[in-house]
Formats: structure tokens, sequence, C-alpha cells
């Protein structure tokens, strides 16, 4: 009976001490990141990662492109909880379970290690529309209410989701036009079938410069470094507005915090270097590289925002 309840005391310590160990000796192999295909946002955030962590860390880091979805997420929720097994992924992480149920839980399975970078949306006009500024646009949709259309992408896209905060906090009435894509959604824009978009920085700014869209506002709280000048769209009296992409790095849930540390350390070093910033830059992302725990207190207020708009929009998943 002592020798039981000996047994039984010492097992959590032993458990304990183990994972203590294996946290100072990581990482003693190869370490994989797990993301969408190839030719993704994810696929060259995570590649890019990998160069610079496999140096770092002393050992080969490799990508596994798993098809769309929520395939990763859910290898890695199931992965050992021991870093050899990191996701790298967008914001559908934490907003597909907000439409539709998954297998995995975004706040509970994850270990969130630093946001990677994001990416700044902008609310652009095709250029027949008489406005010049968001409070334009406002004034203009309050005085033509169920008129003036906006073109989004899927369901519940980031784009969507911005074009529905933007419609409650102004008090508008815009009418969604939905496209089978971001592709299909900017060509409508281009073609003036809508006036309206929240469209990704990158993919629209072309054809900003050339005119043949009108930029009036960058989505994130403060003026983005990429387009200088562009005032954002809480200036415009929408106090507390902000919306965008964020890609972001995770762990399995009870990865030791020793590794989760560690792994954020060498990646926010490695979001600092200029040459890292340069390629994000050239890619339409601005780097990030924050602490584990601002990253979930970033992931519970995300959760929390979109989690109202898509409730009170009645947004149901395709």
């Amino acid at each position: 009976m002592l020798l039981h309840q000996f047994l039984v005391r010492a097992l959590p310590v032993a458990v304990i001490a183990a994972s203590a160990v294996c946290a100072q000796d990581y990482p003693h192999k190869p370490v994989r990141i797990v993301t969408t295909p190839v030719g993704s946002g994810n696929d060259f955030l995570a590649r890019l990662m990998a160069q610079g962590l496999g140096g770092a860390l002393g050992q080969q880091v490799t990508v596994e492109n798993r098809s769309g979805g929520v395939i990763p997420a859910e290898t890695v929720a199931k992965a050992p909880p021991d870093g050899y097994t990191l996701l790298v992924a967008g914001d559908t992480l934490w907003i597909v379970p907000l439409l539709q149920k998954t297998a995995y839980d975004p706040a509970g399975d994850f270990a969130p290690i630093t946001i990677i970078a994001k990416a700044p949306t902008l609310l652009v006009v095709h250029p027949s529309m008489p406005v010049k500024t968001v409070k334009e646009l406002i004034a203009l949709a309050r005085a033509r209410p169920g008129v003036i259309d906006y073109a989004a992408g899927s369901t519940g896209s980031s784009n969507h989701l911005a074009a529905e905060l933007f419609k409650t906090m102004a008090g508008v009435n815009m009418v969604r036009i939905p496209y089978g894509g971001t592709g299909p959604a900017l060509n409508a824009l281009l073609g003036g079938e809508v006036q309206v978009s929240f469209a990704n920085a990158a993919a629209v700014m072309t054809h900003v410069k050339s005119g043949r869209i009108r930029a009036l506002a960058v989505t994130t709280a403060e003026p983005s470094t990429l387009f200088p000048g562009l005032p954002t769209v809480a200036a415009a009296g929408l106090t507390g507005f902000e919306s965008g992409t964020k890609f972001g790095i995770f762990a399995p849930a009870k990865t030791p915090a020793t590794v989760v540390q560690r792994l954020n350390q060498e990646l926010v070093r490695i979001l600092g270097r200029a040459d890292v910033k340069e390629k994000l830059t050239n890619f339409g992302l601005e780097a990030v590289g924050n602490a584990p725990q601002a990253f979930a207190t970033t992931l519970k207020s995300e959760m929390a925002t979109w989690g109202k708009v898509i409730k009170n929009a009645g947004i149901r998943a395709d």
C-alpha cells in the first residue's frame, strides 16, 4: 500500500521532470511546420520562418503542405506537444470555428507562439463613386440605404467581415454581392459591377496607383508603413475599427513553456532582420513578432469581435 501511494505521488513529479529534461534538450531532431498548400500566403511565411529557424535551432526545419481548409490545424492539434510539429495559419484558423463545427478548438488546442505578420486591408471604391474620404462614403451610404453594393469573396473571409463591421459601426446599409474568391471580387470592382470593397492591400495597390481603384483608408488600428499618408478607417470617427489578416505560428497545446519561449525568441529575432522585413514588405505584409501571451490575448479578442459580427449579421457557412 505504501509503495502504491509512493508511486502515485511520484508519477506527476517524474512526468514534470521528464518534460523539463525534454525542454532543456530541445531541439534534438528535425522540426516540421504544417501549413496550407504550396503557393499560399501561409506557405510563403512557413518557408520563410523555416529558413531562419533551421540555422537558429541547429536542426532541419521542413514545411509540410496539407490540403486546405481545416486539415493543417487538425493535424497539429493532434500532434505530440513537444515542439517538433508547428502550424503556420492565418485568421481562418479562429474564424472558421465561429461559422461551423470543427474538430479543433482554436483557443484550447494550440499554444500561440507569435504573430508572424499582418496583411493590411484597404477600403477601396470604384473611381465613379463621388467620394474621396471615409466620411463622404458614410454620408453617401446613409443617404442611399440599400443602394451601394460591396464585393466580397467567400463567406466569413476577412474582407467580408470587415465590411459587415463597417456597416455596423458606421450605421449604413450596403448590400453584399458575393463572388467565388477575392480575384472575381476584385474584377467586379474594376469593372464597376460593384462600388465598394474591403480588399487585400497587396492585390489592389497596382490598380490604386494606376487610378483604376480609389483607396480611401487602411483598416489597421494605426497607419500602415506600407501605405504612408493613407488614413485609417478609425480616424473617420469609427473609433476602435480594426481589421486585416493576421498570420501566426502555433505549437500544440501543452507544449512546454520553455520550448514555446525558445521558439518565440528565435522567431522574433528572425522577424527583426532587415532582409526578412524586406521580403515581407514585397509580399504586402508587415512583420510583427510579439510575445506568446500577447498573441493569445489578440486571439481571444479577435474571436470575441468577429463572433459578435457573425452573430449580428446572421452569417452562416456556405
